[in-house]
């Protein structure tokens, strides 16, 4: 086991001069741009996680462990695992500062082809996960009374869009909960944000899952929801391709919010997400809700079939 060097202890209510950071789903996208952008900040103590089958792609990026950084798999879903780590931790090192609850799924399904299960596994790692990890941490930030709480969310998690009912139903939980989690637990200076990223110019789209009911809409033309697949599969590609946010320039805006004094509850990872924010703010309801369905690509289209 590679190990951190050990450290004096900080007075209560002051920022660690080296924190330790717990990240998860760190082996890609935007998980992998922040842990390489703690890296090379080089002042923090990391523990990168990523489920078992993942870990190899930390080489790949030329991640390996070292004094201040230990790879962990970790299958948020599993009490167990998620236990285990944090106990090891702790038993370790005595700390952890800063947990950046990072990883996450999208299931593509309207909300007829979405089954119990199906719902289970998405509110289960958007959800359920962040929540347990927060915690199974904060009784150690209440305690040295400093602690930061970084839970990646969703555009997703301000407003639902068709065809992804189950991951933002997991992300308006996310939102709620953390929000609630912020009130409660800023009385030890310890700051619960949620980071909202929205389109992101990256390989993100070949991560979207299916349930089994809607991948077969998909593939069939017949199908009564099959325009609301392919239309809404095809404006998001376009959308994702052109727009300048990167994983990168999210992890920057997450690596402010740890360093930040003050940090805010919200903050939009990308600019469409700002959009977006200020939209539903500044319209009436009605035509907010107006304005987005009659935008909805292809809508003319859908209904068609019976």
């Amino acid at each position: 086991m590679t190990s951190f060097p050990q450290k004096a202890e900080t007075t209560k209510g002051e920022r660690p001069p080296r924190p330790l950071v717990l990240l998860t789903g760190a082996s890609r996208g935007l998980g992998l741009a922040v842990a390489q952008h703690l890296i090379r900040l080089n002042r923090f103590n990391l523990v990168l996680t990523a489920r078992s089958e993942s870990l190899p792609r930390f080489l790949k990026a030329g991640i390996k462990q070292g004094p201040h950084l230990w790879l962990r798999a970790l299958d948020v879903t599993s009490p167990r695992q998620r236990h285990e780590l944090i106990e090891e931790v702790e038993n370790y090192f005595q700390r952890v500062d800063v947990l950046i609850n990072n990883a996450g799924m999208m299931t593509r399904a309207v909300a007829e082809h979405v089954l119990e299960p199906d719902t289970l596994l998405q509110m289960g790692v958007n959800y359920h996960a962040p929540m347990e990890l927060s915690r199974l941490v904060l009784p150690g930030m209440r305690a040295r009374r400093w602690g930061r709480i970084v839970n990646i969310s969703s555009v997703g998690g301000m407003m639902a869009m068709p065809t992804m009912s189950v991951y933002s139903a997991s992300k308006f939980a996310l939102e709620g909960a953390s929000e609630a989690l912020s009130y409660e637990v800023r009385p030890w200076n310890v700051y619960v944000t949620l980071v909202q990223p929205g389109f992101i110019n990256s390989g993100g789209l070949q991560q979207i899952g299916y349930t089994e009911r809607s991948r077969a809409a998909l593939q069939d033309p017949l199908s009564p929801y099959h325009e609301h697949y392919t239309y809404m599969s095809s404006f998001i590609a376009t959308i994702m391709k052109r727009v300048h946010s990167t994983p990168q320039s999210v992890a920057r805006k997450v690596i402010r919010v740890i360093d930040s004094p003050n940090p805010s509850v919200r903050v939009a990872g990308t600019f469409d997400a700002f959009l977006f924010s200020a939209l539903r703010r500044l319209l009436p309801r009605d035509l907010y809700h107006a304005v987005l369905y009659r935008t909805l690509p292809g809508i003319n289209n859908w209904g068609r079939r019976s």
